[in-house]
């Protein structure tokens, strides 16, 4: 994540940052005052009525004022309450006071176990910039040395069991994507390019295909002259409706720049999950949906093929609205030819192999399993469907595979046994028994094999290229802002870019 400070942490004392109004930033200005007009401790004290130990605990910041202090502070000293509060430092010293101050109180600072430095009129302004100026520094190395691997998977472990625990659902996000597409007069189906660009538009964005994009990124929003610009040729495996809306989801969520990889997670999910909901309508495909369940014809081919989106995207959508909308829990898999987890969401309580922090994206799954099985099934134009018997308890799952520019994927649906009555293709003869995550099921050679070969065989392994890859870095992980910024630059109107 950010290999700096995020400008609201960073030291200006000529511009406080806008949450500075706390104890600490009244009880200097209330110091300030009372020195500006030459007022000891002791006189103040007593136009408040507090003892003067009171007063400098105030001033020290180190308590919160209530509200007839702060109106009788105010009176004392011939300003309003507003004035008190206001959350501009009196001055520049003040200001770098402060935020000395500020940083002692923080946990890196404690974690150093250094003494606090009393901020004295002795201690010059050039000290406490020298000081913070280490502070800083320190704060941006911790920042980065937080941006592992171990550190995204936690975060995404974390927002895994939040979705969870709403079913993979938002319903907030259901009724923003009501509100824009009513704004545009889309009254259900398909959501086509036109509307997607009339989408745009009603935000205030002009469009601008180009074929010079930034290699690290799929659209780039530049705010300031309203456009969004999107690849004059789509990657394979990706829709250009589903990158324009999510370049708009963006804006219309005020997504601003991620604090860390959680919020860069969050802020991914709620963007992917507001497009989704805008090419496939909650209203409409909930009505398509009952009715399916009601013949118990239910697929996740016929959603796909009514709104006219990507298998990925229908599956996604189905993952949303099933448990939600029609009781029924399902799961949600996407997964390499390799084997390896890419996305998985769960309301069924299946058991996906995890690593100790609980993480699922990269482990493999089960050679048993659908989603591991349907790679070897001629017919890539007919859904898959497979009964796997789990350690806890038997799912039904309808598989796919989709070729895109990073290789193969299977994309996956599954849901308990219970509950297969309302799909089409629980007929299926396919059954399989999963042992996972026990070893033996899979990952150990049969031992006949084993004692066979396993002193003969040294097989050249071929390296997985992010085994040993740093996280991505950047405000905006594995984006080069220099190629963004130049980019912009290139093309902005003021400066001969395309119009």
């Amino acid at each position: 994540m950010p290999s700096a400070l995020t400008e609201h942490e960073k030291i200006d004392p000529a511009e406080p940052p806008a949450e500075a109004t706390d104890p600490l930033t009244i009880g200097r200005r209330i110091r300030q005052l009372r020195t500006d007009q030459n007022l000891t401790l002791d006189a103040l004290s007593v136009a408040i009525g507090r003892a003067p130990s009171q007063l400098s605990v105030i001033e020290n910041g180190k308590r919160e004022l209530k509200l007839g202090e702060l109106q009788k502070l105010a009176r004392a000293l011939g300003v309003t309450a507003e004035e008190l509060l206001s959350p501009a430092a009196p001055s520049k010293r003040a200001a770098l006071e402060i935020a000395l101050q500020r940083a002692q109180r923080g946990p890196l600072y404690s974690r150093l176990g250094l003494p606090t430095l009393p901020v004295r009129k002795a201690l010059s302004d050039e000290a406490i910039e020298t000081i913070l100026g280490l502070h800083n520094e320190l704060t941006r190395v911790h920042l980065e040395r937080a941006a592992t691997p171990e550190e995204a998977r936690r975060a995404n472990t974390e927002l895994r069991r939040s979705m969870r625990a709403r079913n993979n659902y938002f319903a907030e996000l259901e009724t923003t994507a009501q509100e824009l597409l009513a704004a545009v007069g889309h009254e259900g189906g398909p959501l086509s390019q036109r509307v997607a660009s009339d989408l745009a538009s009603h935000l205030g964005f002009s469009l601008h295909y180009v074929p010079d994009l930034p290699a690290s990124t799929r659209s780039v929003t530049d705010l300031e002259n309203g456009r969004v610009y999107l690849p004059a040729l789509e990657a394979g495996g990706f829709d250009q409706r589903s990158t324009l809306l999510q370049a708009l989801a963006t804006r219309v969520l005020g997504h601003a720049e991620p604090k860390d990889f959680a919020d860069f997670l969050r802020h991914r999910v709620e963007t992917n999950y507001l497009a989704g909901a805008l090419m496939v309508p909650q209203q409409t495909a909930v009505t398509f949906l009952r009715l399916a369940k009601d013949k118990r014809e239910l697929s996740v081919e016929d959603l796909r093929d009514a709104f006219a989106v990507t298998y990925e995207t229908a599956a996604h959508r189905f993952t949303n609205l099933a448990t939600e909308h029609l009781g029924i829990p399902v799961h949600f898999l996407k997964v390499h030819d390799t084997g390896a987890i890419s996305k998985a969401y769960e309301n069924d309580s299946v058991q996906f192999p995890s690593d100790p922090l609980g993480a699922v994206e990269g482990q493999d799954v089960c050679r048993f399993w659908s989603a591991r099985r349907v790679f070897d099934v001629e017919d890539r134009f007919s859904p898959y469907h497979q009964y796997t018997d789990k350690p806890t308890g038997t799912y039904w799952c309808t598989s796919r595979i989709q070729a895109t520019s990073h290789g193969s994927f299977s994309v996956s649906v599954g849901t308990p046994f219970v509950h297969v009555k309302w799909f089409r293709g629980r007929d299926t003869k396919n059954r399989f028994t999963s042992g996972c995550p026990d070893a033996a099921c899979c990952r150990t050679p049969p031992e006949t094999l084993a004692r066979r070969w396993a002193s003969s065989a040294i097989p050249s392994a071929r390296m997985n290229s992010s085994l040993l890859a740093a996280m991505p870095t950047g405000v905006f992980p594995g984006v080069d802002s220099t190629e963004v910024f130049e980019f912009l630059q290139a093309h902005a109107p003021t400066n001969g870019g395309n119009e």
